[in-house]
């Protein structure tokens, strides 16, 4: 069965993840630039926050659909070692292509995060969602690069996906659910009637809609507060050497 669009399939996916509704210890991170209209609809219907987690395929020489590995934030770096040897790509080149994508992948943290805090992930239980599963190797990348933080479970999650890579990364992920696992596979796009690229300005504007009424806590809050005590912080005179001078300069402030 075939997709209308990227959204539909995510509506259709978060219907399969319906038991990590309505927690506040479920995250969900969308993959881009396909995952994010999916994942904006999973979180939606989960009422989770989102966020995007950065990973960059590597294609093949002259085949850039067709991925060889992939890179994902933490410096971690997957390959498709039999596919390389059968190719004959040589190390230089994956150098190159490595490197490549590495300049892409900080351009789009940028662009994605501004000065928006990436969201907390220790302790908690990660949905990691795109729009499809083919070699599964730039989801293998952002699971392996997941486990750095910590997470209590790592949930992968897509509408469609090869059956070989969805048995494959089970044995990476804490679960793996996948709407449809379709044989033969050939390509995810072929499982979507409207299968258009996704935009960096539709990525920043869905990650905008998703968290537009829910403040986002990051890991370096606690720095934060430590400027804004410094800022409204106060110079304490002789006459708070005693008892009530000490009290009368405290007032109603809270006590950090």
């Amino acid at each position: 069965m075939r997709f209308r669009d990227r959204h539909e399939a995510g509506q259709r996916l978060a219907a399969l993840l319906a038991p990590y509704a309505n927690r506040d210890d479920v995250v969900v991170l969308a993959l881009p630039r396909g995952g994010l209209p999916v994942g904006f609809e999973v979180a939606r219907r989960l009422l989770a926050p989102l966020d995007v987690f950065l990973v960059r395929k590597l294609g093949a020489p002259g085949h850039p659909e067709f991925a060889i590995g992939a890179i994902a934030t933490g410096d971690v770096c997957v390959l498709s070692h039999d596919v390389i040897a059968e190719l004959g790509i040589p190390a230089a080149r994956i150098e190159q292509l490595v490197e490549r994508e590495r300049v892409e992948l900080e351009r789009r943290d940028k662009a994605y995060h501004g000065d928006r805090p990436h969201l907390p992930l220790r302790d908690k239980i990660v949905i990691v969602v795109d729009d499809g599963l083919a070699t599964g190797s730039t989801m293998e990348a952002a699971v392996n690069a997941l486990r750095e933080h910590h997470p209590a479970k790592i949930i992968v999650a897509a509408p469609v996906g090869a059956a070989d890579s969805c048995r494959r990364l089970r044995t990476l992920a804490d679960e793996v659910i996948c709407a449809e696992t379709p044989e033969p596979f050939n390509a995810v796009g072929l499982w979507y009637q409207l299968f258009d690229q996704t935009t960096d300005a539709e990525v920043i504007e869905l990650l905008q809609r998703a968290n537009a009424h829910r403040p986002l806590q990051s890991v370096t809050t606690p720095v934060r507060d430590a400027e804004q005590i410094r800022k409204s912080a106060g110079v304490l005179t002789e006459e708070c050497r005693n008892d009530d001078g000490l009290v009368g300069a405290i007032g109603s402030a809270r006590p950090v």
